[in-house]
């Protein structure tokens, strides 16, 4: 197993010195108010627009946050839905690696505040996050996006939410989503894969955390097997919209986003994989100390631009 890179290495220790607590052995409303504090950038990107704004949904009112560098110029469209297992998670805690796909993928960005587990266990999060998809799309042209060219992103449990959204409108004749982003991706409740033992103790994420995670969001094993839960379940992954998956060797879904990806890419699915073996969870929130999560960013916010008709 390729070691922890060094720069990321003193990262986690300066975060496991400061005395923080793995997720699960907090009360929901302590990890909330610690994830936000320990995520929320205070060095963030200048953006030429940044705009919070809410929606009407069945659920309920739903805020979003729009950031655009270059409102002047139609730029692809990024629907991008947070981490933190669905139960943590905040516009301003994702709002850093928001900034920076903005600016370098010179695209629109609007991420989405989905209601949370446990209070609002599956599907809620996924109805928000299909719900601002289809607003996103209506609305593009008012803030600079390209509505023809709209696609998903996430981070962990955001990534199987935008893998929900692209999958929900495929079978529902849903809008044409150009691509979707899957960062680290959150997509089977199996913790039994060889990642899980690796890492089980983590750096940043651990075994424990993601079942605690999923304890939260699904209110039973019939939700846990739902296909837009369980995103390895579905028989079919074909005729999705082209994927890129980015995976980190030292995280315990590093080999549940690899089976995804090549689950895509058994049925035909357009995917790219890219793996980043000395990263742990949750990497690209640290481009400002760690040099590989700064290029991997680059990478990602290169292949938005790409998009562009």
């Amino acid at each position: 197993m390729t070691d922890l890179d060094s720069e990321l290495a003193a990262v986690v220790e300066d975060i496991e010195a400061a005395g923080v607590p793995t997720w699960h052995e907090l009360s929901v409303e302590s990890a909330r108010t610690l994830e936000d504090h320990v995520f929320t950038p205070e060095d963030v990107p200048d953006v030429a627009f940044v705009r919070d704004l809410a929606f009407d949904s069945p659920g309920g009112e739903i805020p979003v946050r729009v950031y655009h560098d270059d409102p002047e110029r139609p730029a692809p469209v990024v629907v991008f839905y947070h981490g933190g297992g669905w139960t943590l998670g905040t516009l301003d805690s994702i709002g850093g690696v928001c900034r920076e796909l903005a600016t370098r993928g010179d695209c629109v960005v609007v991420s989405v505040d989905y209601r949370l587990a446990p209070e609002h266990p599956f599907p809620a999060p996924l109805d928000d996050a299909y719900a601002a998809l289809e607003w996103t799309i209506e609305n593009a042209s008012a803030f600079g996006g390209d509505p023809d060219c709209v696609a998903v992103a996430g981070t962990s449990a955001g990534g199987n939410l935008a893998a929900s959204v692209a999958l929900r409108a495929r079978n529902f004749d849903g809008p044409a989503i150009a691509h979707q982003f899957l960062l680290y991706p959150m997509v089977s409740p199996d913790t039994e894969r060889g990642s899980y033992r690796e890492h089980a103790d983590g750096p940043l994420l651990t075994r424990a955390d993601v079942e605690w995670f999923w304890d939260q969001y699904t209110r039973s094993p019939v939700d846990a097997a739902n296909p837009y839960a369980n995103l390895l379940s579905p028989a079919d992954h074909g005729d999705l919209p082209p994927a890129t998956v980015v995976t980190a060797g030292h995280d315990p879904l590093r080999d549940e986003g690899r089976a995804y990806a090549d689950a895509l890419d058994a049925d035909g699915t357009s995917v790219e994989h890219r793996h980043y073996p000395t990263m742990a969870h949750g990497f690209l929130s640290l481009t400002d100390d760690v040099s590989t999560a700064n290029d991997a960013l680059e990478g990602v916010a290169a292949r938005i631009d790409e998009l562009r008709n």
